[in-house]
């Protein structure tokens, strides 16, 4: 198996339900070693429900390639391991209340006064300073507060979005500012403290609708699957199932009036004639669509579709998603260890065309899983033991033998140790001692 471009790199991260996880998967996909920190009931994800043989959808997710060890943080035994790990760690990720990880002694300042090479990265809604810097913040409020409620759903009624975009609009944010800060401390030898908020994270995503608003002086309707400002461009109904497609300019137009309407007429009319006209006049160009589509089969209407030059789709469930053949004719599907047996995944989007990138099959190459988080002794050897953040070279080529011989990638979280060992032992173990 080929090194992944994280290889070597430790990653110390204090999450839990969606964001920093996202973010810390993808450091994981990458060859990251990723220590997720649990408390004794473990992350709270782990119990959003229970349709994956028991385990949560969203946990399993989140916490493929991951280990995970259970601290006590109100202990000083447990908080000792934590700035310990923190110390010798590249990257450290948290999106605990505000505050929390201050009163820990590990902010920003004070964790890159232990480690001055350490990525910093915290999460939260609404950012440090303000007056919502404290308000508790989860994504559906944080799609109130950034105003994508407003632009989604119907006339009648917002709309909530089906995933958690905030979080992982966060997340994404999350990881690229650490990439890019591992960049800059290739150059430069330091770390970096990097903050990202979900509020400012999804109004980044709502560009287009605050421009809209704030100079066209009318905000954008609610217009539920179709497009509020470009038609025609969202369902329309076939003699059996709804059909989706869309057009972006005026020769797509013309082409559609005389291929799949089968009437040029209707591309001069003056209340068709270019996208403001038919957005004005919207009920009316419905209605000539729907006449021409209500004659058509769901299999003609996009074969007509297709046979234009226009880009359509199908409105697939989940089950019709997972056997999508595009996916299957691009072997996109893998099997994700995990304490219930392999779990079908999708492997990381992004395909590279290099020979040496064939990391992205790599995350989902696995061999045994091992029990969940490893002993403490393990973790002495391959992240507490490094001789400093100076060695990162030779701690990459140990850290790489070490994790060949028993690899946990892809091995999804399983169950947290809840007490097996006091804490006080753990930090004994990790010291070398029994």
């Amino acid at each position: 198996m080929k090194r992944l471009p994280l290889a070597g790199l430790t990653v110390v991260s204090l999450e839990q339900a969606v964001a920093a996880p996202f973010a810390t998967r993808q450091l994981a996909d990458l060859g990251a070693r990723v220590i997720k920190i649990e408390r004794d009931t473990g992350d709270f994800a782990r119990g959003y429900d229970s349709r994956v043989e028991g385990m949560a959808s969203y946990f399993v997710w989140l916490n493929r390639s991951k280990e995970s060890v259970v601290l006590d943080l109100k202990s000083t035994a447990g908080l000792d391991a934590l700035t310990t790990l923190v110390s010798r760690a590249d990257i450290f990720v948290q999106n605990l209340a505000p505050g929390a990880v201050d009163r820990l002694g590990l902010g920003g300042e004070q964790a890159l006064a232990l480690n001055p090479r350490l990525i910093h990265t915290s999460i939260s809604g609404y950012g440090h300073g303000g007056e919502y810097e404290d308000k508790k913040a989860y994504d559906l409020l944080i799609q109130c507060e950034a105003g994508l409620l407003s632009v989604t759903g119907t006339p009648e009624a917002p709309a909530k979005v089906g995933i958690s975009i905030a979080d992982i609009s966060a997340g994404m944010y999350a990881y690229s500012g650490i990439l890019t800060a591992l960049l800059q401390r290739s150059a430069t030898g330091l770390g970096d403290v990097i903050e990202v908020s979900m509020l400012e994270a999804l109004g980044e995503w709502m560009g287009q609708p605050y421009f809209y608003a704030e100079f066209g002086g009318t905000q954008q309707p609610r217009s539920g699957a179709s497009h509020a400002t470009i038609a025609p461009y969202g369902p329309v109904e076939t003699s059996e199932a709804p059909v989706f497609f869309g057009i972006q300019n005026e020769r797509e137009w013309v082409r559609f009036c005389s291929q799949v309407l089968g009437d040029d007429e209707i591309a001069r009319d003056l209340r068709f004639v270019d996208n403001s006209s038919r957005v004005a006049n919207r009920a009316a160009l419905d209605e000539e669509i729907r006449r021409a589509f209500s004659r058509l089969r769901t299999e003609e209407a996009l074969a007509r579709l297709d046979r234009a030059g226009i880009a359509n789709a199908a409105l697939r469930d989940m089950q019709q998603f997972s056997a999508h053949p595009q996916l299957a004719a691009r072997d996109r599907w893998r099997d994700v260890d995990s304490p219930v047996g392999p779990l079908r995944s999708l492997i990381p989007p992004s395909h590279h065309a290099s020979p040496d990138s064939e990391w992205m099959r790599s995350p989902l190459s696995v061999n045994t899983p091992r029990p969940f988080w490893p002993s403490w002794r393990r973790l002495r050897r391959a992240s507490l033991d490094s001789g400093g953040a100076a060695n990162d070279h030779e701690r990459s080529r140990r850290l790489d033998e070490e994790n060949a011989a028993q690899r946990r990638r892809v091995d999804v979280c399983s169950k947290p140790d809840h007490g097996r060992r006091t804490a006080a032992r753990r930090i004994r173990a990790a010291r070398g001692h029994r």
